[in-house]
């Protein structure tokens, strides 16, 4: 079957499923929107189960073989995902997937999301036989210049227009982060019950999260500028932002740093780690930085402070959710904020 282009995607899946999608590619909003297509289209025709599996350096890819030839006990067909963040399955992987692949079952839907892959890999047979058998999402970087046309379009479908300096202007203030850009079209949504976006309208939005940003915040605990980092959490609070979409922003990046933690143990190199992730070029020196700042321990204990905060905000313990927001910023930035008996004790519920 023909590769595809993530524009492509909808239509090919309206002519019907293919057994086998591969989606590969670096940009993460776009890979994870191409697998909610394919997994909403999987759902929609009786996949009604999903088996995840992290085919990492230990994973044993039996595992796979095993789940396609077993019946599922709570639904007729059911979705196999593997993630492969290195883009490389090993001889053993790819045999496995050369195998599937000769005869996939109609009862299973094989869906393989992997990194941007390198030339040798795009060369290799077990994608090779995945192609032959399936369809390859391959999705490409958004250049600079090609933005302001992405940011029309994600309007358009919004149901949304503006002007090319509106356009431009928020091409601009996000710099490449597509996520941010989607969330700031969200925004407008709710801004406005007009469909046309003036770039007034656009540039008071654009300044408003200009201010204390969110991404900001987390940009510049990772850096380790907790003066900065409190500053804007502060400020955040005093806008009226809601506690939760802190939490989400935090817990992202330090799972993101627990996973390139994880990979680095096993010997995966940084960027390829950092992108399997989802960090962006331009924010990988503030990761490392981070990393060279945390241990795994204090990655761990930072996961399980943000489970805490996130039954706090849901009123599954007591406790001031913004007192340990601040908490959670300080130790991300590297200020031990608590003695670690005072630590443990405001983890319990």
């Amino acid at each position: 079957m023909a590769k595809l282009r993530p524009e492509q995607l909808g239509q090919a899946l309206n002519k019907g499923l293919a057994p086998i999608y591969l989606v590969s590619g670096d940009e993460p909003l776009l890979v994870q929107e191409a697998c909610d297509q394919i997994r909403a289209a999987a759902r929609s025709q009786g996949f009604g189960e999903r088996e995840l599996y992290h085919a990492d350096a230990s994973f044993d890819w039996t595992q796979l073989l095993s789940a396609a030839n077993s019946l599922s006990l709570f639904a007729d067909r059911k979705i196999l995902e593997v993630r492969l963040p290195t883009g490389k399955p090993g001889d053993k992987g790819g045999k496995v997937l050369q195998e599937y692949a000769k005869a996939p079952s109609e009862d299973n839907l094989l869906l393989v999301v992997t990194g941007k892959l390198d030339r040798n890999a795009l060369k290799a047979k077990w994608l090779k036989a995945l192609e032959d058998s399936g369809s390859h999402v391959q999705v490409w970087p958004v250049t600079p210049a090609q933005l302001p046309r992405w940011i029309a379009q994600r309007m358009k479908a919004a149901g949304l227009t503006a002007d090319s300096a509106a356009i431009d202007l928020l091409a601009s203030r996000v710099e490449g982060n597509l996520l941010a850009a989607a969330q700031e079209v969200e925004k407008l949504k709710l801004l406005t019950d007009s469909p046309e976006i003036s770039t007034e309208l656009m540039a008071s939005v654009v300044a408003d999260s200009a201010r204390y940003d969110v991404f900001g915040l987390v940009d510049k605990a990772l850096h380790g500028d907790a003066r900065g980092a409190v500053k804007s959490l502060q400020g955040l609070k005093v806008e009226g932002t809601e506690p939760i979409a802190l939490l989400w922003a935090l817990a992202r990046d330090i799972r993101a740093l627990v996973q390139i933690s994880q990979a680095a143990s096993q010997g995966i190199p940084f960027e390829r780690a950092a992108q399997a992730a989802g960090i962006w070029n331009k924010r990988q020196p503030l990761v490392q930085s981070a990393l060279r700042r945390l241990s795994p321990g204090q990655l761990q204990q930072l996961l399980r402070k943000a489970n805490g905060i996130d039954r706090a905000i849901k009123g599954m313990r007591q406790a001031d959710p913004w007192a340990e927001l601040l908490d959670l910023t300080l130790n991300l930035a590297g200020v031990q904020s608590l003695q670690p008996a005072n630590e443990r004790l405001s983890l319990k519920l």
